[in-house]
């Protein structure tokens, strides 16, 4: 059997169990007998079952296994919020660095939102995970066995969806996050339409993401509907402005048939004015774009609140009497900061700047 952990993917650090593929697992095993791959990779995927666990194996082939593939995640502190419907996982990674997973458990679904990087360069300053920085990207297999211990976690209840949105920008680590997509689609079993990758508006990103044979859900932090406030919340929109962040979602969805989404985190006297609404619904209207509304979350290091809760109702309604799909996203997790924006692995918050406050023209 080759030990193929000399070679490890991002940056030197040792292969887990998820991060080969099955052809590299083949090679993992040469010289076993051929059936062999199909019993681990039915151990590892369907089973979901550490490699001294799969008994269908030998016992040797077992250890050996368990040596060479050793798990991504250990666990530093879990913890449960919402009555035991949102759980937060912190895990420590090979290294020591530290990254988060949150369950939510719904009535019709479980979903389960996993982290791509260990904190984030996009620079938002809202979210929790901005204001730690960019550590480092998460590899195939850290990435899949998010989903995987979540879905151990949730026993019986099957874990329907996953979303790419939590620590760090899934388009900015492209390769390994669509390679985790391709495994938990065609090995973990769930389907492409209740995949969805968040972004905070990587053109190029989405560009390659609708030549992909897989039609995921795409969605789309905007925050912002002119670019004036939009550099300032969202600092990627100086590189990749609204005008071409529209042409390139309508290239997605074109080429996939999704629907796209656009996630708004509404922010006291900053882009929950009425012509907030107005610019929101003449931007997302010509795309089809479903909108999602999120009162903004608490967040250590940043110092302006979230909207009240009869001005996201009004913001929402403008927005419909402005022919727009809303939905205000249910708060999750906040006692635990496991809610949007909050996740943060670092536990140390560094303050950020408040957006300029801007009144209304008359």
């Amino acid at each position: 059997m080759n030990d193929p952990t000399g070679h490890a993917p991002g940056g030197g650090r040792p292969i887990t169990r998820y991060d080969l593929d099955r052809r590299e697992l083949a090679e993992l095993l040469e010289g076993q007998p051929g059936y062999r791959l199909d019993q681990l990779w039915q151990g590892l995927y369907r089973d979901l079952a550490d490699p001294e666990r799969i008994t269908t194996l030998p016992a040797e082939l077992r250890q050996n296994l368990a040596e060479i593939l050793p798990a991504a995640l250990s666990l530093d502190t879990r913890s449960v919020g919402d009555d035991g419907q949102t759980i937060k996982w912190l895990w420590k990674l090979a290294g020591g660095a530290l990254v988060e997973t949150v369950l939510m458990h719904y009535e019709e679904r479980s979903t389960v939102c996993v982290s791509t990087q260990v904190g984030c360069a996009m620079g938002c300053g809202f979210c929790a995970t901005g204001q730690m920085g960019f550590d480092r990207h998460l590899s195939t297999g850290e990435i899949v066995e998010q989903v995987v211990r979540a879905q151990l976690d949730a026993g019986e209840r099957r874990v329907s969806n996953v979303v790419f949105m939590g620590m760090g920008e899934p388009l900015a680590n492209y390769d390994r996050t669509w390679a985790a997509v391709e495994r938990i689609h065609g090995d973990l079993g769930l389907s492409a339409r209740h995949l969805t990758i968040s972004t905070v508006g990587l053109v190029p990103g989405i560009r390659r993401l609708a030549e992909e044979t897989l039609p995921v859900n795409l969605a789309v932090s905007l925050h912002a509907a002119d670019d004036e406030l939009r550099d300032e919340l969202v600092p990627i929109n100086r590189r990749w402005p609204l005008a071409e962040l529209a042409l390139a979602c309508s290239e997605h969805i074109s080429r996939t048939g999704r629907r796209l989404s656009f996630e708004w985190a509404l922010i006291h006297d900053t882009n929950d004015r009425p012509i907030d609404a107005e610019r929101l619904a003449a931007y997302a209207r010509p795309l089809g774009a479903h909108i999602n509304l999120i009162p903004l979350n608490p967040t250590p290091g940043w110092p302006t609140r979230g909207s009240t809760p009869d001005r996201v109702r009004a913001f929402a309604d403008e927005l419909r009497a402005l022919g727009s799909n809303v939905t205000v996203r249910r708060t999750r997790g906040t006692e635990i900061d496991a809610a949007c924006g909050q996740l943060r692995a670092d536990r140390v918050a560094s303050p950020v700047a408040a957006p300029v406050r801007r009144t209304a023209p008359a």
